[in-house]
């Protein structure tokens, strides 16, 4: 289960599970940015144990809750390491995840994470390089925490790679160029992403070296987890970017909406994603040659990614702040 200020501004602003707690915290004049944490890890610490037996039934595997470092905080190492410890103490269950951003600035911080014997989710990846990146960053986080003493089988992690976004925007750049080339190669850019991204993975906890000797001391491979795989054009199938992506060592945090579509008329093609590398690599080379820049894709990927976050943050505060102000009166 996974968490953002997204989901928690819309919690708080349309319904009413939060009235009470939010009319305690008014009556202590608590602060805005207090109440948030407040209600933020007591709702996690609640996921947490709601799914505590999927924990202990998966010794460890599932039933993880995740919540985010402040996004403000994207772009600053040790301030979004300190907090990432802050919440795992606050939180105080062993499901738990804390989500870093996988930012230039939240590679490091997610290896000092980890090195305190942390679980991380690492969210905002797009690109395959930034995920060889990331795995390089998992890897040395727990070479950091094994030297530290940690049981490093107790860490978990889970790399999140965007999806659908891709094709969101790389879609909207060939119908820019408008050639018959470039329509024709709409729908395929996201993936052949994904499906790079899982030979990496591969390549990384499969067959390189490195991890091995990690494994001997109980490490686990970070796993793949399919992020904004909800179908966002309306002319592709609805279940498109969860069918089409299963694989040994994967999760899929689908939406509600994706879920009931899945379920009601999904398949299943393990096909569909290992072993084809080589041809997702030959489709981007085709969509490069119609005139787009992956490169520049994914910087503004990422880059609206953490802006959205940020925004949703701010809007959680303003929400809370209205709230709060709202029970003081009453």
């Amino acid at each position: 289960m996974t968490t953002n200020p997204s989901i928690f501004q819309a919690a708080l602003s349309k319904g009413t599970a939060y009235d009470d707690q939010i009319n305690e915290l008014a009556a202590r004049d608590t602060d805005v940015d207090s109440a948030v944490r407040t209600v933020t890890t007591d709702d996690v610490r609640n996921a947490c144990d709601v799914l505590r037996p999927v924990f202990d039934r998966t010794n460890g595997l599932d039933g993880r809750v995740s919540i985010e470092v402040d996004p403000r905080l994207a772009h600053d190492t040790e301030k979004t390491a300190a907090q990432a410890v802050e919440l795992w103490k606050i939180v105080d269950r062993p499901n738990t995840l804390i989500k870093i951003p996988a930012t230039k600035e939240g590679l490091p911080a997610i290896s000092r994470t980890l090195a305190e014997g942390i679980s991380v989710n690492v969210t905002l990846i797009f690109s395959v390089e930034r995920y060889q990146e990331v795995m390089d960053a998992y890897l040395n986080g727990l070479d950091a925490a094994l030297a530290a003493g940690h049981d490093i089988s107790k860490i978990h992690s889970v790399a999140s790679f965007f999806v659908s976004r891709v094709d969101t925007e790389v879609d909207k750049r060939l119908d820019a160029i408008g050639t018959p080339q470039a329509v024709q190669l709409k729908g395929s850019a996201a993936l052949a992403n994904a499906r790079i991204a899982y030979h990496a993975y591969q390549q990384v906890f499969e067959i390189d070296s490195r991890f091995p000797a990690l494994r001997e001391q109980g490490a686990l491979p970070q796993r793949a987890l399919w992020a904004s795989t909800g179908t966002k054009n309306p002319d592709y199938a609805d279940t498109l970017y969860v069918s089409e992506l299963v694989a040994p060592n994967t999760v899929n945090t689908m939406p509600g909406k994706t879920m009931d579509a899945f379920a009601d008329h999904g398949w299943v093609d393990t096909k569909s994603i290992l072993g084809r590398a080589k041809e997702s690599r030959e489709v981007f080379d085709a969509i490069s040659a119609v005139g787009v820049d992956f490169s520049d894709v994914f910087k503004v990927l990422e880059d609206e990614g953490v802006t959205k976050f940020v925004d949703a943050w701010t809007g959680l505060l303003g929400a809370t702040e209205e709230q709060l102000s709202a029970a003081k009166k009453s």
